[in-house]
């Protein structure tokens, strides 16, 4: 049956196995590749061409709903082992019914800025953290659907390896 993706039901995130409460969304980070424009002879004009398996650098950010013990062990100058496990509702086309898939996604992170935000009665202190990724993982029904490990040579996107052939070429 096809299926739609609807939203996400609710998320936990963990930090080597300790649940962070309080966080109330996080942005993912973008996967974007790195290009070169390339011009001279047989090429009528310039092209840019994708690198094949470098990423630009990724950052993700959490928001908070206060400050608060995991505002403040995340800020520590270190890498931060980050589970974040969400439920996603789907809904089958032909008869309407629901299931729920379950996707993770698997950061190292670095503390680049938190943003303490502010305080006022009877409101949140909507307060933040921006994080260098230095890896990311996507995980969708327990199969691994992207690897970007930058400072390892991996690039897996879909199952097929985009650096195997690099990594040969380098000896790694």
């Amino acid at each position: 049956m096809a299926k739609v993706d609807e939203f996400v039901v609710s998320y936990a995130m963990y930090e080597n196995g300790t649940e962070y409460m309080g966080t109330t969304e996080v942005t993912l980070p973008d996967l974007e590749f790195m290009t070169e424009e390339l011009s001279g002879a047989g090429i009528a004009g310039t092209v840019e061409e994708v690198i094949t398996g470098n990423m630009s650098a990724m950052t993700t950010t959490f928001n908070f709903r206060t400050v608060g013990k995991w505002t403040t062990k995340l800020l520590e100058p270190r890498v931060h082992n980050i589970d974040l496990r969400v439920a996603q509702q789907n809904m089958e086309t032909k008869d309407g019914t629901t299931s729920v898939s379950s996707v993770k996604h698997i950061m190292k992170i670095k503390p680049k800025k938190t943003t303490l935000g502010k305080v006022s009665a009877a409101s949140t202190a909507d307060a933040s953290g921006e994080y260098s990724v230095l890896y990311y993982a996507l995980y969708v029904d327990g199969a691994k659907i992207t690897e970007v490990d930058p400072l390892n040579f991996v690039c897996i996107i879909n199952g097929k390896d985009y650096l195997q052939e690099v990594r040969k070429a380098l000896g790694k």
